[in-house]
Formats: structure tokens, C-alpha cells, sequence
């Protein structure tokens, strides 16, 4: 089952050549994730929870778009299960097609 998982963040700064990152996120954990921030790496601050979604069951798979405007390939991510649990992970986006959340 696929879902549609999109994130628009904005930021201060856009520069002229910037891309939307889009990776295909998969829940192969056993938690359901009920929320997901992003934030570029050295940012002291999460934006919003861009799932728009009620959750991300586990087996679960969808696209997801961060149009930021920004050219940062660095993200800290940070994922909420249903439980209360919370997991962060730094990831580079630019050269990922496949992000899979596992306990």
C-alpha cells in the first residue's frame, strides 16, 4: 500500500538552482510514525511535522517532498511513533531515493 507523504518547508534563503528533494519513505519498523520532521543539519529549530497523514502504518511506503528552496543535502530527521517513542537521524537527501525507518 502506498501513500502520499508530501513536506513544504520555507525558508529565508532560496537560491536560484534549487531542487526539491523527493525520496520514497518506508516504515519497516514495527511502530506506527504519527509525525516526521525535518530540519537542515546546524538548524537549531524542527519546522512543522510535514506528514500529511494521519500515520505511516508499519509496511507502509510513500513519497515524500521537501521543496524547501533551499540547496542543503544534510537533513537531521525525526520521527514520533504512535507510542511516544521518538528516533532523529542525520541523513544526506540529495543522493538517497530510499529513506526505510527500522527499530
Amino acid at each position: 500500500m502506498r501513500i502520499a507523504l508530501a513536506a513544504t518547508l520555507i525558508l529565508a534563503a532560496t537560491p536560484v538552482l534549487a531542487e526539491d528533494l523527493v525520496f520514497t519513505l518506508v516504515n519497516d519498523s514495527s511502530h506506527t510514525i504519527t509525525e516526521m520532521y525535518v530540519s537542515p543539519t546546524g538548524v537549531d529549530q524542527w519546522g512543522e511535522n510535514i506528514l500529511t497523514v494521519d500515520a505511516v502504518d508499519p509496511g507502509v511506503s510513500g513519497d515524500v517532498t521537501i521543496a524547501d528552496g533551499s540547496d542543503v543535502c544534510d537533513y537531521d530527521l525525526r520521527f514520533v511513533s504512535a507510542e511516544g517513542g521518538e528516533a532523529e537521524q542525520t541523513q544526506n537527501l540529495c543522493d538517497l531515493a530510499t529513506f526505510t525507518v527500522t527499530d
